[in-house]
């Protein structure tokens, strides 16, 4: 490895340069300014919005449709590069970099670490559009297939699926979790964003272009966060509706949110180890029992055959749904994929320094691997079963319960058509109850440490404002337009952090090649 030079700093210089930012204020440790800022300018938005919701709705969706079409070029040719680059990373040399060093030793077994992985990146968003996007993108196909062409329609709709939760999505989480672990566990700097540039920009990033990217990455979590919110409260509320009666108002959705944060709270207090890991263990046993149910209920042997040939079609559709160059399926490149990689990409400081945290004594090749392949391989499965199921009740059965559901009604409709119905479907919002927790209790972990200076131990009284500000955003953006403003939001923070993980992918390079493998 080469001398310690400014691209690999000391404990102790990081000390020097970082300690003195971070004050103790009525019990939070205040890193200045990002703290200050990163409050002032969410409180700010809360207030805002609530002055001028009649507005809000609207500004928010005109966003949505101009960074969406203005920048489609930008995602995607970004989030193709993090597939690339992540791939190349793993199996190249570079791989056999542990972090933490040789003889670094994991602190969390297989289990735990994967239930963690999932927990934090797309449990609710698996079961809201597990159902819903194979049955819609069937329907309406991309790459102009005619609709009429059920078997080709059926293959392309369920790759593009698969697309918007597999290699793609994972990749931009791999890329920050690469990076943050390693800077954090190899070279001994702080676990916040601007870590990550320090081989490209050494000590300016204790100044103010670090304290820009910390900010940046603060408001991505804070509102990616309150987006994956407010899908779990859209589909909360209206499984209580289908279930029991209960009217899916915006009062109904409102208390889902600030209930679901008062039991957050309890596993923010309680930590990493008893609160977040345990609550994702359950989450994953029941979403593996929820997963098996359906299986063996569903069409067994056509959701087998399922499994396998849409793992083929996803790889075959894989380039064409991946290019940008003329297409012209625009309402759906536009309305779905591109917000796909805006929506990845303004969570990734959230999953990815949280992924990081827990990743410490594994390998570069054993972390791409399973944070990247196996989750798309698992995504894969529970696609094929959830949506396998519900195109099987529509081509074989007539049932159009999901087709003709809303969204947030699809996982149950399709539930209807399987035994024990109701019992089922207590047990799905049960699992979209845990995922809600688990969001928002990892999400205010993530948000505590960036705006702490890399703390990885931050007071309680922290952990606590956090999460119940990421609560009031996602309140707030509800009423302010409903969901369309909670999307809105999160692909605009998306924008400008593309770019800074390109940067990133060049920083990850650098640093690993100084490493001894």
């Amino acid at each position: 490895m080469k001398p310690e030079t400014e691209s690999a700093p000391t404990r102790q210089d990081i000390g020097h340069e970082i300690g003195q930012d971070n004050v103790e204020i009525f019990g939070l440790d205040v890193h200045n300014p990002v703290f200050m800022i990163s409050a002032a300018m969410a409180v700010a938005f809360v207030l805002g919005t609530l002055l001028f919701l009649d507005a809000a709705g609207p500004a928010f969706s005109n966003l949505r449709v101009w960074i969406t079409s203005r920048f489609d070029w930008l995602f995607m040719i970004g989030s193709n590069i993090f597939v690339v680059f992540s791939l190349f990373i793993a199996y190249s040399k570079l791989g056999r970099v542990r972090f933490g060093g040789p003889d670094a030793k994991p602190r969390y077994g297989y289990p735990g670490w994967l239930a963690m992985l999932f927990a934090a990146g797309v449990g609710i968003g698996l079961m809201f559009f597990g159902v819903l996007e194979p049955v819609t993108h069937t329907l309406n196909p991309p790459l102009g297939i005619d609709p009429a062409d059920t078997e080709t329609a059926m293959a392309a709709g369920m790759s593009s699926a698969i697309l918007h939760w597999g290699l793609h999505a994972w990749a931009v989480y791999a890329v920050v979790g690469l990076a943050l672990a390693f800077f954090c566990f190899n070279r001994g700097l702080p676990l916040t964003m601007r870590s990550a540039f320090f081989p490209l920009f050494g000590k300016a990033v204790w100044g103010p272009f670090g304290h820009v990217v910390d900010i940046t990455a603060v408001l991505a979590t804070l509102f990616g966060l309150a987006t994956s919110l407010g899908l779990g409260a859209q589909q909360i509320a209206g499984g209580l509706n289908y279930l029991f009666g209960v009217p899916p108002s915006g009062t109904t959705k409102v208390s889902l949110i600030a209930g679901i944060i008062a039991i957050a709270l309890v596993s923010v207090i309680a930590g990493l180890d008893k609160g977040v890991k345990r609550l994702s263990e359950i989450n994953m046993w029941l979403a593996a029992l929820l997963l098996v149910f359906v299986f063996v209920a569903g069409p067994t042997l056509i959701l087998a055959q399922t499994v396998v040939g849409a793992t083929v079609d996803y790889l075959y559709y894989l380039p064409q749904l991946s290019n940008w160059i003329g297409r012209e399926d625009t309402a759906f490149y536009h309305g779905w994929s591109t917000f796909y990689w805006a929506w990845w990409i303004a969570w990734s400081p959230f999953v990815g320094m949280f992924i990081a945290r827990v990743s410490y004594g594994r390998t570069v090749r054993e972390f791409i691997t399973w944070v990247l392949l196996i989750p798309t391989a698992i995504g894969i499965v529970w696609m094929s079963t959830f949506g396998g199921t519900a195109l099987d009740q529509l081509f074989t059965d007539g049932y159009r319960g999901v087709a003709d559901a809303v969204p947030e009604l699809a996982l149950f409709k399709m539930l209807e058509g399987l035994p024990f119905t109701e019992f089922v479907s207590v047990i799905g919002l049960v699992l979209i109850a845990i995922f809600f927790v688990t969001s928002a209790d990892s999400g205010a972990l993530v948000i505590d440490m960036i705006t702490a200076g890399g703390k990885m131990d931050v007071p309680v009284q922290q952990r606590v404002f956090w999460c119940v500000l990421v609560g009031l955003v996602a309140i707030v953006l509800m009423l302010g337009g409903g969901i369309g403003s909670l999307q809105a939001l999160a692909i605009s923070v998306g924008l400008p952090f593309c770019i800074v993980l390109l940067l990133m992918c060049v920083s990850i390079y650098k640093g690993l090649r100084e490493e001894p493998t």
